[in-house]
């Protein structure tokens, strides 16, 4: 039995299947749209529809709930002296590069510590490259103090 392309395109686009399973479906229920469209959804083979631009929005909200929901903080001795949620850190970032990064590097060498903070806890992989420049930090601190300079006489 053959069908109406139309038919076929129809079936396609209404059950978001290929053009193989709308043909398909269209011979098992002798042309029948309807009985078609029923046959795919107790085959499991409608697929919900993908408008990239929902899937693009849906991307955004959820990574801008992931920065509202994970913490930037940044310690001395214990205490708190920063605690920014990452989204309005990027922003600060964004628009006052020129004065954040300094600040942060002058924060690694006066002994602050920096981590991200989320609900599923603190061990990411970012925390641990924080917690070994920071060492690395107060190691090249240490040696700069301990070597004193040498004081020739004439």
């Amino acid at each position: 039995m053959t069908f109406n392309l139309n038919h076929i395109d129809e079936l396609k686009k209404r059950a978001n299947v290929s053009y193989g399973d709308a043909k398909e479906a269209l011979e098992q229920c002798n042309g029948d749209l309807l009985e078609a469209l029923i046959y795919l959804e107790q085959q499991n083979k409608i697929k919900p529809e993908q408008n990239d631009s929902c899937t693009f929005l849906t991307k955004c909200k959820n990574l801008l709930k992931k920065g509202n929901n994970t913490r930037f903080v940044i310690t001395k001795k214990g205490s708190t002296v920063l605690d920014l949620s990452v989204t309005v850190s990027v922003i600060i970032t964004a628009f006052a590069s020129y004065i954040v990064i300094p600040v942060l590097l002058l924060a690694l060498f006066t002994g602050h510590r920096m981590k991200f903070e989320g609900k599923a806890g603190d061990d990411s992989t970012v925390n641990k490259a924080f917690t070994k420049l920071s060492n690395a930090v107060d190691l090249a601190k240490k040696k700069l103090m301990d070597e004193e300079p040498t004081v020739t006489q004439q």
